[in-house]
């Protein structure tokens, strides 16, 4: 991972950082709150050496004062110290428990003797500490006297009595919140970019190109209504996304700048990954561009064109196919666009059989001889065979990925699948990209986002009951007069003007 990969780990799993941060500064705080509050008294004593006052006598004495301070900061500890200060004060403790409660040190070429004591009671710890110092001065005295008898050449004054604190020296409650700041800051980081590593779901582009080099057609954000309120006639035209299938149908036109490929296979790797809107909203973006589009539904095995588009599923493409009607029969046109859509039919035990099929061949060649272009909704790669073998028959394939959903190895497997029959891949469309974020493929338009009252309504659209006539032969094997339907703004029925002769060769 790179510095980008790191930064977009970390704008990915932000909610994971900030949950980890402010459980950290929980803890932190929570640990300060239940901490019994400790206070702390301190004393300071001065070591004098007794001398004549001569300049000599003061320098060595005090070289001598210091080298003992060193020795009576470690008699602070001692039970000889501690003992007769339990005595005094009745404490509840033995001079070891004591003696963690008592330190003692001294700075550096001085004889100045510190002592701090530690107590839950502020009082407690002012009387402790000025019994200690105490006590220390009379074992110091008794210790350094001669013992030939005589006054001691040591005496320690307290410079500093003790007092009792004000204010607790533990716990240091910013000490406790910076620690869980940081330790939380820390865990959110590292489990975010760990979350990253273990991750193989495709989210975005990047994640795309560690699988493979096609082509990114276009994403299509996540839109909440996008389930009740599926095609692109439902939404604004200039919402977002129905710009990003204007922007799907310009990039596609771009990948296929041969026009060879003019029947265009939709498929996806796995269920649920919005194939089937997207096939459907593709056809109708070609329709609105002023192609003559037909989008057939070759989903044998669930079927969903129909159910978007409110069109009748009874007779379709597995009628063609086994003969029982003639293609022109059973197209059916829909809204105003040069748009016709051919069903899936009634779902026959065999779809893979059929798919493949020399009929199914030929038919695709009779749509493309007669359309600008065929969009087909397939079954995903992976359960079934069905897309892998359909897209032997068409002039390209486009990959619909549904992100935040599918993984990286399903999508490997389902591109060896084309790889294998040798099929055309023009490119691939992310599918339920957020709006927002590192992985965000949205787009803005120019102009109101009002939703037109022609396109406000939360109906699917129904298709015309009008079919073309059967004289005229829509889909026909040779060069055959061909009535030129005419779209008349506003008109549901589209008018016909005969005498139009369209080469199919």
């Amino acid at each position: 991972m790179d510095f980008s990969d790191y930064m977009r780990a970390l704008r990915r799993n932000w909610v994971l950082i900030v949950a980890a941060t402010l459980s950290g500064l929980l803890v932190g705080g929570g640990i300060a709150a239940l901490t019994t509050p400790t206070y702390t008294a301190e004393t300071q004593l001065f070591v004098a050496i007794q001398n004549s006052g001569s300049v000599q006598e003061l320098q060595q004495g005090n070289s001598f004062g210091q080298a003992r301070v060193q020795s009576y900061v470690k008699t602070v500890g001692s039970p000889a110290v501690l003992q007769p200060v339990i005595d005094t004060l009745g404490l509840p403790v033995t001079a070891e428990e004591l003696a963690v409660q008592v330190k003692a040190s001294t700075d550096l070429n001085t004889v100045l003797i510190n002592i701090a004591v530690s107590d839950r009671s502020p009082a407690q710890a002012s009387a402790i500490a000025q019994a200690v110092a105490d006590s220390l001065i009379k074992v110091v005295d008794k210790l350094e006297r001669p013992k030939t008898g005589g006054t001691s050449p040591v005496s320690l004054s307290i410079i500093k009595p003790a007092a009792a604190p004000t204010a607790p020296s533990a716990p240091n409650s910013r000490l406790s919140l910076l620690l869980g700041l940081v330790i939380g800051l820390a865990l959110g980081v590292s489990g975010a970019v760990l979350r990253t590593r273990l991750d193989s779901r495709i989210r975005g582009e990047a994640d795309l190109r560690l699988v493979t080099s096609h082509p990114l057609l276009g994403g299509i954000t996540f839109d909440q209504d996008a389930s009740k309120n599926p095609l692109l006639t439902q939404v604004a035209p200039q919402s977002p996304r129905a710009e990003s299938f204007r922007q799907l149908r310009t990039n596609l036109q771009f990948a296929n700048v041969s026009g060879k490929a003019k029947s265009v296979l939709v498929t996806s790797s796995l269920p649920g990954e919005g194939k089937s809107t997207t096939a459907t909203n593709l056809a109708m973006a070609l329709a609105q561009a002023g192609q003559t589009v037909c989008l057939v539904d070759a989903d044998l095995r669930r079927p969903m064109v129909d159910d978007y588009l409110g069109l009748d599923r009874n007779a379709g493409l597995t009628t063609a196919l086994i003969g029982s009607a003639d293609i022109n029969d059973l197209l059916q046109p829909w809204g105003e666009d040069p748009f016709y859509v051919l069903t899936s039919g009634q779902i026959p035990p065999n779809p893979s059989e059929l798919l493949g099929s020399q009929e199914m061949k030929n038919l695709i060649e009779r749509l493309e001889q007669a359309f600008d272009t065929v969009v087909i909704d397939a079954p995903p790669l992976l359960p079934v065979t069905d897309a892998a073998v359909l897209s032997q028959h068409v002039g390209g394939v486009v990959v619909v990925v549904g992100t935040q959903k599918l993984k990286r190895q399903d999508l490997e497997k389902a591109l060896k699948a084309l790889e294998l029959v040798e099929s055309k891949v023009l490119g691939v469309v992310l599918n339920r990209l957020p709006s927002k974020g590192p992985d965000a493929y949205s787009y803005s338009y120019y102009g109101k986002e009002d939703l037109p009252k022609a396109a406000s309504t939360k109906t699917r659209g129904r298709a015309k009951k009008t079919k073309p006539a059967k004289s005229s032969d829509v889909v026909g094997g040779n060069p055959t007069p061909f009535d030129e339907i005419a779209y008349v703004p506003g008109s549901r029925t589209p008018t016909v003007f005969s005498g139009t002769t369209v080469d199919n060769s």
